[in-house]
C-alpha cells in the first residue's frame, strides 16, 4: 500500500481525533498541528506505527509570530519516512511566556543538538532535555536573537543614506 497523505490524515484522526488540526498538504507534504501537550504522545506515534514508519528526524526549528498572542512560538518538526520517502511537517505553538515544550530525545536521538540550538536563538525551554544549554551563542546572552524583538535596523544611524539603498528620496 502506498503512503499517501491522505492515509496519513485519517490514521492520525483514528488515534487523536479532534487534537489533531489545521491540516494542509502543499506539494503533497502534510502539515498539521496539535496542542503542546500532545507532542510527544503524536511523535511517539508516528515513529512506531509500522505503515506510518517516520522514524527520521529532519530538523526541528521555531519561527516567532509577534501578533499571535498566546500562540507566539511555533515548533516545527520534519520528519521523513525513509522507506517510503514521504515527509510530513508537524507544528505545536506555545505562548512566549510560557515556552515549555517536552523534549523529543528521547524518540529522536538527534533532536538532542536540534533542540539547543532552538533553545538558544528561540528560548523554547525542552522540558527533560538532558543538557539544554546554548550551543552557538555566548552563555552572557540574556536574549533570543531570532525573536522578532528588536527593529531590523538601527534607527539612530546617521551615517546610513536611505537614497543609497533605494528607499526614499527623489526618483530620476
Amino acid at each position: 500500500m502506498e503512503l499517501t497523505v491522505d492515509y496519513i490524515q485519517e490514521r492520525l484522526l483514528e488515534n487523536f481525533g479532534e487534537e489533531i488540526s489545521f491540516f494542509l498538504d502543499p506539494y503533497d507534504m502534510l502539515n498539521f498541528e496539535t496542542p503542546k501537550e500532545k507532542n510527544l504522545k503524536v511523535l511517539q506515534f508516528l515513529f512506531d506505527d509500522e505503515k506510518l514508519n517516520f522514524r527520521f528526524l529532519t530538523d526541528i526549528c521555531a519561527v516567532h509570530y509577534p501578533s499571535e498572542k498566546g500562540r507566539e512560538l511555533a515548533i516545527v518538526y520534519h520528519l521523513h519516512n525513509l522507506r517510503d520517502n514521504v515527509r510530513i511537517r508537524y507544528k505545536i505553538f506555545t505562548s512566549i511566556e510560557s515556552p515549555d515544550i517536552f523534549t523529543a530525545t528521547n524518540i529522536y536521538e538527534c533532536a538532542n543538538w536540534m533542540e539547543r540550538e532552538t533553545y538558544d536563538f528561540f528560548g523554547i525551554n525542552f522540558v527533560g532535555h538532558p543538557n539544554l544549554k546554548r550551543i552557538q551563542n555566548v552563555d552572557e546572552m540574556d536574549y533570543f536573537p531570532m525573536r522578532k524583538e528588536y527593529p531590523m535596523e538601527d534607527q539612530t544611524r546617521i551615517d546610513k543614506d536611505d537614497e543609497m539603498f533605494g528607499r526614499g528620496g527623489s526618483v530620476i
